[in-house]
């Protein structure tokens, strides 16, 4: 049976941390999805969805083990949906610990069958995050070392 495993988040945008969690992944499951979500807590996204997908799908475009989903509908739904026991969460701190622990247990109470596994961010990347790549972007500042991709 093929180990399937999602990966979830809003990736706005996806960052060269979230390339690391990915590329580390395929060495562990036969095949990742990143899904991406609807945040409801997140409103209004900075990067349109379409154009992230695409830039996502462009930079693993040689990797067929990975691939891209939109999704609205609870996680544990789309992994039994999709045939994926396994979440993959990247980990840069204890705060991101507290907050993913509390989704995973939230998961596996939705899907019994679906299990988190945590990989911790390589230490060069432990600083990038998609908050502050939008706050440097929105103000004009160059943010091409933090993402795979051209913008």
């Amino acid at each position: 049976m093929k180990r399937i495993a999602i990966f979830p988040g809003s990736f706005d945008p996806f960052t060269k941390g979230h390339q690391d969690i990915v590329m580390r992944s395929l060495d562990i499951f036969d095949e990742v999805v990143i899904a991406i979500g609807y945040n409801t807590a997140k409103h209004n996204r900075y990067f349109d969805i379409e154009f992230m997908v695409k830039k996502i799908e462009e930079t693993f475009s040689k990797i067929p083990r990975v691939s891209v989903v939109v999704y609205n509908e609870l996680t544990a739904t789309l992994a039994s949906r999709m045939g994926a026991k396994y979440l993959v969460r990247g980990l840069r701190n204890t705060t991101d610990f507290e907050y993913e622990n509390s989704i995973s247990q939230v998961n596996r109470h939705l899907n019994d069958e679906l299990e988190t596994v945590f990989l911790i961010t390589s230490p060069e990347l432990s600083s990038v995050n998609s908050t502050i790549i939008r706050e440097v972007h929105r103000y004009g500042g160059d943010v091409q070392e933090f993402i795979p991709y051209e913008l």
